[in-house]
């Protein structure tokens, strides 16, 4: 709806101080955004996938050796929970798009430099949250041993 309302030149780059670089008005400028997404959401629900048709560790059969080009999760619940964060870490990634698209899709005139300098961090910070999740989550797993009861606050 706002497309044809968009000024010749659309936000294309943004660096520390705000816009640093226009492109020209055209569908593929202007929806690099919502393109990346899907292909990087596409990305992230195969390897979810990926992560649950894995065979856990605690689930292999007895003599199996486990791949050293396989990061196995230690238990089908761990696959579960990476998998989530994965998905997690799509929809933060969505987010940090949305952020890129309010600035590139402004039909207000800019000049360049004129976004304020909190946009790249706004911009930046869902995928930096959905990050850590994964990082955390996958760590967990991997410091969890499903023989060992975990420890209760009491």
């Amino acid at each position: 709806m706002v497309y044809p309302h968009l000024p010749e030149k659309v936000p294309q780059h943004f660096g520390s101080d705000g816009v640093d670089r226009y492109a020209g008005k055209s569908v593929a400028s202007v929806f690099v955004p919502v393109f990346v997404h899907a292909g990087a959401l596409a990305l992230l629900a195969g390897t979810a996938f990926g992560t649950l048709r894995i065979t856990p560790l605690s689930e292999l059969p007895p003599g199996r050796q486990a791949s050293s080009l396989v990061n196995r999760p230690k238990t089908a619940e761990g696959a579960r929970r990476v998998a989530r964060a994965q998905l997690f870490l799509g929809f933060c990634l969505g987010l940090t798009l949305a952020v890129a698209c309010t600035v590139m899709w402004s039909t207000a005139p800019q000049k360049q430099g004129q976004q304020p300098t909190g946009t790249l961090v706004l911009a930046l910070l869902p995928v930096a949250l959905g990050t850590l999740a994964v990082v955390v989550t996958a760590l967990r797993d991997r410091g969890h041993d499903p023989g060992r009861a975990r420890p209760t606050a009491g």
